[in-house]
């Protein structure tokens, strides 16, 4: 069983390192609140900090070379962790990283986790496994959003975000999941109307509840599924 304290167990990447990883790694971790709107890293600067979440959804977001326009290419929660750049031995991160929901994890220096990657090929192991799944994420985003209507990507993004937050009622606004999902917000409201009319959620001000997961992933018309198998097939408990 893994020594990290019971509160630092809640992150999945965490959960899933051998005991002599999870000993020299937890003497540096410190608990974090991740705050909304938060930045936790910027494109093309260097990472101070790697976050692992415990509660909250991280967004990763893409941004075009004259900054004119930007789209979310994958979602952090309480699965994953930041500083991917980090693990690969680059310098900086191609995304910038922001908090969308706010939570709370633990956190280390990224000069430390760089000496401990050098230390130890098994706690490289473990997180390269993680830049694998989120990679199998981002592909599928790119999948979605080329080829899937905004009805499916809503559907999609709805889902990985039940996945990280506690139970069925989402707080998020129409202006959020349009920014996210990158459409004009009347879609968003067209969407989320022909999924209420299905019965697969409430939508109210500014919250989203969750009906019929079944009848989601249905809508998400094979958009979501691959990734959260890769997961559980990667990093099973």
């Amino acid at each position: 069983m893994s020594p990290l304290p019971g509160n630092w167990r809640g992150n999945r990447v965490l959960a899933s390192l051998g005991s002599a990883d999870s000993s020299m790694l937890g003497q540096h971790l410190r608990p974090v609140i991740l705050n909304a709107r938060q930045c936790l890293e910027t494109a093309n600067r260097r990472i101070e900090t790697v976050f692992f979440p415990h509660s909250g959804i991280l967004s990763v977001v893409a941004r075009s070379s004259n900054h004119r326009h930007q789209a979310e290419i994958g979602l952090v929660g309480h699965e994953g962790m930041t500083g991917l750049s980090i693990v690969l031995d680059a310098e900086a991160p191609p995304c910038s990283t922001v908090v969308q929901v706010e939570g709370h994890g633990v956190a280390v220096s990224a000069e430390a986790l760089r000496g401990f990657l050098q230390r130890s090929c098994s706690l490289r192991l473990a997180l390269l496994r993680y830049v694998h799944l989120f990679a199998v994420q981002t592909a599928h985003t790119a999948l979605a959003n080329a080829r899937g209507t905004v009805e499916q990507r809503l559907a999609r993004w709805l889902l990985m975000a039940h996945d990280r937050l506690p139970g069925n009622d989402l707080q998020l606004t129409h202006e959020f999941l349009a920014v996210v999902l990158g459409v004009r917000r009347a879609g968003i409201t067209i969407a989320l109307h022909r999924l209420q009319s299905d019965g697969l959620i409430s939508a109210a001000r500014g919250s989203i509840g969750i009906l019929d997961r079944r009848g989601l992933e249905l809508s998400a018309d094979g958009f979501y599924g691959a990734p959260e198998r890769e997961f559980e097939r990667v990093l099973a408990p």
